[in-house]
């Protein structure tokens, strides 16, 4: 659901934060879902709230790579994974970082899952540096 915002936000060019509120909003008739939802809107407002640090750190250690090149699904999985990484004390980065590869490598290119782990993987090891 978090995923999704971002993604289609990126693509939109419009706030996440509205695209979050109507996936929302169809959920409401499904049980359970307030956790899920919950959490997609923390990660949605984190990663929103934190947007400029987020993609400059992604670009510092994409070697040679814009954020704005690099694929739509790309770049939103590693917005969500940077937020959490460097954001979020819950998520072990060892977590986000497996979550984030193997998203890349069901939704992207052949190559993503290697780029998102390097990328990741370089900026969990950093994250202290803030």
């Amino acid at each position: 659901m978090a995923l999704d915002a971002v993604f289609a936000a990126d693509l939109r060019k419009i706030n996440p934060e509205l695209l979050l509120a109507a996936s929302a909003e169809e959920q409401l008739d499904r049980q359970n879902q307030e956790e899920i939802v919950g959490y997609a809107r923390q990660i949605v407002e984190g990663v929103a709230a934190n947007f400029a640090e987020i993609d400059d750190r992604i670009e510092a250690f994409s070697h040679k790579w814009s954020v704005e090149r690099m694929p739509a699904v790309d770049r939103a999985i590693l917005r969500v994974a940077c937020w959490e990484i460097l954001f979020n004390e819950e998520v072990p980065d060892g977590v986000a970082i497996s979550e984030a590869v193997q998203l890349a490598a069901e939704l992207s290119t052949e190559d993503s899952s290697t780029f998102v782990n390097g990328l990741l993987g370089a900026i969990a090891g950093t994250k202290t540096a803030r």
